[in-house]
Formats: structure tokens, sequence, C-alpha cells
């Protein structure tokens, strides 16, 4: 993800909005070697859906780690599969074998344990 928020605010235009906000607070909490689906983060905040969390993510992520935040199926973000393997490696996030999908069986964070 690219850190969409600098060129925004250099060119006057406002913030995050409050829901924004919530999303990324959420993504910062996410503990290393652990992810939520885009899905998962917006059941958390409880209102939005997958999609209004993808908004979130390609407009303001670039200041998280928006490698946790993965499809439900474990893909990572379309365009940052690399970059986000390599954190993935870096974090020990458990894979599924053969696969660059996260294994969401043992990776998914549940928003509230500290492991």
């Amino acid at each position: 993800m690219t850190n969409a928020a600098e060129p925004r605010e250099a060119a006057g235009e406002a913030g995050p909005d409050e829901y924004s906000d919530e999303v990324l607070a959420v993504v910062e909490a996410i503990p290393a070697g652990r992810v939520m689906s885009y899905g998962d983060i917006a059941e958390y905040v409880g209102r939005g859906g997958p999609r209004q969390v993808g908004t979130v993510m390609s407009t303001w992520g670039g200041g998280v780690p928006w490698w946790r935040v993965v499809r439900s199926d474990g893909r990572p973000a379309s365009g940052h599969e690399v970059r986000a393997l390599s954190h993935y490696a870096a974090e020990g996030t458990p894979m599924r074998p053969g696969s660059d999908r996260v294994d969401m069986r043992l990776a998914r964070w549940d928003g509230h344990s500290r492991d």
C-alpha cells in the first residue's frame, strides 16, 4: 500500500473520517504474525462491510501494517503480494502449506487476545 495520506494532506484535503480512524486503529492493534480479513474488521468496528474497509485501506492504509489485512481466503491485497509475503516471513505468520495464502485458521486474530 502506498501512503496516500501524504498526497491528500499536501493537496489540502481532509484527513480520515471517524469510520476510517476506527478501521485504522483496529489494523494498528493486530499483533505481528496475526491477520484479520476485511470482513472481520468491519464486524469488529460494527458497521460497514469488507468493501468499505478496503476503501479505507486503499486510501489511508499506508501508515499502518496493511499486510495484516487479508481477503477471507487468506490472500493479501492485490498488487502487494510480494511485499506482504516478505512481511509474513519476517513476522512468522502461519501460511497454508505450498501456498502464498495465510492460514486463516491459525493466523486470524479475534480482536481481543494479544497473542
